[in-house]
């Protein structure tokens, strides 16, 4: 199970005919010929122009010609490995197998009064201890478990953040991009002989920033993955129509694939959805909508006919609390993307959004994970499976099957037995102080915090991390993006008894 991920055994669910899935294809080539991309990179135009693309430089538009497409999309590798700073904990992305890793909150949230607050640091180290001891988890994506903790400066949390999960955990990570930050992130996964996603993200509709191509050729130069990942609101910067979502959706993420492929042809590629409808009585993202799940359902059918890899992260909530609504939103949205074929969801720990995430919640989480995963295993039909010889051996009442080999061999193979869920009779239950699944995730979470040791870094990998946050602080501080007082604040927090490293 953990961290190989799990092997889904049957057909992924499809909602799109032949013709409905040719259909979004075409539309798509058309809009990428006749609308085009505008890339704000001129490295990236002069390289696209020089191959066929037609660039209007004043504009900064690429319309990119459907051959050139074609090929690029051959041109991606429909499976590939990823190597982790532990070996063991290398994954396969792609095929038939579906990998579970956490989903970022920008903060904390207070389990009593459920207000949202910045996490310290303490805090943040222990979400990723949790995160490295839950068995479902295989990869660390960007921004997790927060977006920053107290006391570092805005500009310095996505290379802190990388710091902690490489300190943190030994399995596949990744992070984010802001001013720069990938060069250092890209520096510290070298330094332990890892591998980092790098990711990509367009500004829909049909926009590239210079950050986005610069982290992107970034990773590409460094022999990295590339996630490239497209967040458009369905009705504000999408089609309110799921199938024109999905062509504007697709059109977003080829326009990085043509690039990356003509840079270096065979680069790794994991394409992402990260769209929801807009709630058009608020104007904000409808998390844990229906559509969300039908849109990555037709996402993830037509990057299978593309043949690369898909990551879907639209499996949170629009609940502020760990309650049914957040329970039944992400768990519909799981299960439907898992079942119609993504390579990689994001889920564990978030909440509300991108804004909340909670340790607890990923616990819960993990359960979930764990259901699904055992779903789509499927079921395993051979002679002993079968059991007809059993049967015929237990035949009628008094019979029965307890006390069989069989019983005690398969019975954990064939069941998924939740940690966090409450499975209690009644009478057991009210004896017991009436626990919910809320009081047994967090009496796992101290479980996990009191016995979890995470695999250490050398202290020499513990030097070269420390040396590469200590240059990218100089660096943001000589760039005037970290003031006195900011760094004051910074040291001061690094001299707490919280501060692990250092």
């Amino acid at each position: 199970m953990a961290l190989r991920g799990f092997t889904r055994k049957f057909r992924p669910v499809e909602l799109l005919t032949d013709e409905e899935v040719e259909a979004i294809h075409r539309g798509t080539l058309e809009v990428l010929w006749k609308t085009g991309i505008r890339m704000e990179h001129e490295r990236a135009l002069n390289l696209l122009e020089r191959n066929g693309c037609k660039v209007d430089y004043h504009e900064m538009r690429v319309r990119i010609p459907p051959a050139l497409v074609e090929e690029s999309l051959r041109k991606c590798p429909s499976v590939f490995g990823v190597k982790a700073r532990d070996s063991k904990n290398d994954v396969m992305v792609g095929g038939n197998t579906i990998y579970f890793g956490p989903f970022p909150g920008m903060q904390t949230v207070d389990l009593d009064t459920w207000e949202p607050r910045t996490a310290t640091r303490k805090e943040f180290y222990d979400g990723l201890t949790v995160e490295d001891g839950l068995e479902t988890i295989s990869l660390i994506q960007q921004y997790t478990p927060y977006f920053a903790f107290e006391g570092v400066p805005p500009v310095m949390a996505m290379s802190e953040c990388m710091a902690g999960k490489i300190r943190s955990s030994a399995k596949v990570v990744a992070e984010g991009y802001a001013n720069g930050s990938e060069v250092f992130t890209i520096q510290m996964a070298q330094a332990v002989g890892a591998e980092a996603f790098v990711p990509c993200l367009p500004a829909p509709p049909l926009t590239y920033y210079y950050d986005a191509i610069e982290a992107a050729l970034r990773g590409v130069e460094a022999g990295f993955p590339v996630r490239v990942v497209d967040s458009s609101i369905h009705g504000g910067t999408a089609s309110a129509t799921i199938a024109g979502a999905i062509i504007s959706t697709n059109a977003d993420l080829i326009g990085a694939i043509v690039l990356l492929q003509l840079v270096k042809p065979g680069t790794r590629i994991m394409v992402s959805d990260f769209g929801f409808p807009q709630n058009m009585k608020s104007g904000s993202p409808a998390f844990g909508a229906i559509g969300s799940s039908l849109h990555s359902a037709g996402f993830n059918q037509m990057w299978r006919r593309y043949g690369v890899p898909t990551s879907n992260t639209a499996t949170i909530t629009s609940s502020k609390q760990i309650d049914f609504q957040a329970g039944y939103e992400k768990a519909i949205s799981a299960l439907l993307s898992t079942l119609s074929g993504a390579s990689l969801l994001q889920f564990h720990g978030a909440i509300y959004g991108e804004l909340t995430h909670h340790p607890v919640q990923a616990i819960l989480d993990d359960d979930v994970a764990g259901m699904i995963g055992r779903f789509i295993q499927g079921i395993e039909v051979s002679d002993e499976t079968l059991a007809i010889d059993l049967i015929e051996e237990v035949g009628p009442i008094p019979g029965h099957f307890l006390n069989k080999a069989h019983t005690r061999k398969w019975w954990k193979q064939e069941q998924f037995v939740p940690r966090a869920a409450d499975r209690l009779t009644y009478p057991e239950w009210m004896k017991s102080g009436k626990k919910s699944c809320l009081d047994y995730a967090r009496e796992r979470m101290e479980e996990i915090l009191a016995a979890h040791k995470p695999t250490p870094l050398t202290p020499g990998q513990e030097e070269d991390i420390e040396r590469i946050l200590e240059e990218a602080r100089k660096y943001y501080k000589e760039k005037g993006l970290i003031t006195e007082e900011e760094m004051a604040t910074y040291r001061e927090s690094m001299n707490s008894p919280d501060y692990p490293y250092g």
